[in-house]
């Protein structure tokens, strides 16, 4: 049923139903039962392991880097529950109802895949003190949903040289953890108001400048503050799209790599994005009217099956996600079309028939 319900997500160009899946094969599935299946267990990262492992051992290499990310599948007119709850979204700077899940992003030069993903569920009420109004927490903050899908990663066997995150991540702990813990390294951006030591010295004595501070365009070994490592500091000058410039602070528990390489490894988080992209458009991510929390979380799992699917596809093919999904759409569009001709031409030799019998 799994496999069934991740190729409906794939061929689907509209909302995704038990009746619409059942009508697709003519019956033979009932609508109860693949309500039944969305709502009989709880799928969770292990079983996500299962599904993406073949496709991970086959693009598995030395050079792999592991991405973590956050995202929210906006719901605003669906029922808040213990899922579709309130996040702060930063990247927008505001809160916005939805699903809030994090990823772990497995890449290498042949393919990528999620290689275990965390919904962030808030079950835990709390009353504010002066407002009295109501909200919800989650019991397991992003930070430790970070660090436990890293550590499950290594406890995987997965073969990655760096993690990278956006800014979101890059807390002290975090660097300490992937570093210490786990023996990794990392590359990551870093606010411009941190603090940091630019020599041992500078260290022992707590003489510390703000990374703002320091020249684009030339990196550096530092301290940061609060980190017991040192970090090769990276400030590069970019454009927006708008034509306006900034600054981006990377910093890499790798000393050894040159400017050039951070840069470079870290564009490879872009494939996060590209992935967070794929779900919307290909799998059908947010086109489900399930209602309840177990409905919704499969739904979302089924979506992160559907990626690996069309990754596993898109390797063999050479052919990228949205083109395999345009190719599905075209066909379709052209079986739609034929079958219109033929209702046409049947209703045409109707009207001919009566109108040659009067």
């Amino acid at each position: 049923m799994l496999d069934l319900y991740v190729d409906y997500l794939i061929c689907s160009t509209s909302y995704t139903t038990a009746t619409g899946l059942s009508r697709l094969t003519s019956g033979i599935i009932s609508h109860d039962k693949v309500t039944r299946f969305l709502s009989s267990r709880d799928f969770s990262s292990s079983d996500l392991w299962q599904i993406a492992k073949p496709l991970v051992r086959s693009i598995e290499s030395d050079d792999g880097v592991l991405a973590l990310d956050d995202s929210i599948e906006e719901k605003p007119y669906t029922d808040e529950n213990d899922l579709i709850a309130w996040h702060y979204d930063h990247s927008k700077g505001r809160n916005v109802k939805g699903i809030n899940f994090v990823t772990s992003m497995y890449q290498t030069p042949k393919g990528s895949s999620p290689v275990g993903v965390t919904l962030v569920k808030k079950t835990v009420e709390t009353i504010n003190p002066k407002t009295k109004k109501k909200s919800r927490k989650s019991p397991i903050n992003k930070q430790e949903t970070y660090r436990n899908l890293l550590t499950s990663a290594l406890n995987n066997r997965l073969n990655f040289k760096y993690v990278l995150n956006d800014i979101w991540f890059a807390s002290s702990e975090n660097m300490c953890f992937i570093k210490n813990d786990l023996g990794k390294d990392f590359i990551m951006p870093t606010k411009d108001n941190r603090k940091a030591a630019l020599s041992e010295k500078d260290l022992a004595a707590g003489k510390f400048v703000k990374i703002k501070e320091l020249k684009p365009g030339e990196s550096v070994v530092v301290r940061l503050k609060g980190v017991d490592l040192p970090l090769r500091l990276v400030r590069q000058v970019f454009k927006n799209g708008d034509g306006s410039t900034g600054i981006l602070n990377l910093v890499s528990s790798d000393i050894e790599l040159t400017d050039k390489q951070i840069i470079a490894i870290y564009q490879r988080r872009w494939k996060v994005e590209v992935y967070h992209q794929s779900l919307k458009n290909n799998a059908s991510l947010a086109k489900s009217p399930t209602k309840t929390v177990r409905t919704q979380a499969n739904h979302l799992f089924a979506a992160v099956c559907a990626f690996i699917k069309l990754e596993s596809m898109s390797i063999a093919s050479k052919v990228n996600h949205f083109a395999l999904k345009g190719k599905i759409y075209i066909k379709a569009l052209k079986t739609a079309f034929q079958e219109l001709q033929k209702i046409k031409a049947s209703v045409f030799q109707a009207e001919n028939n009566i109108f040659s019998s009067a």
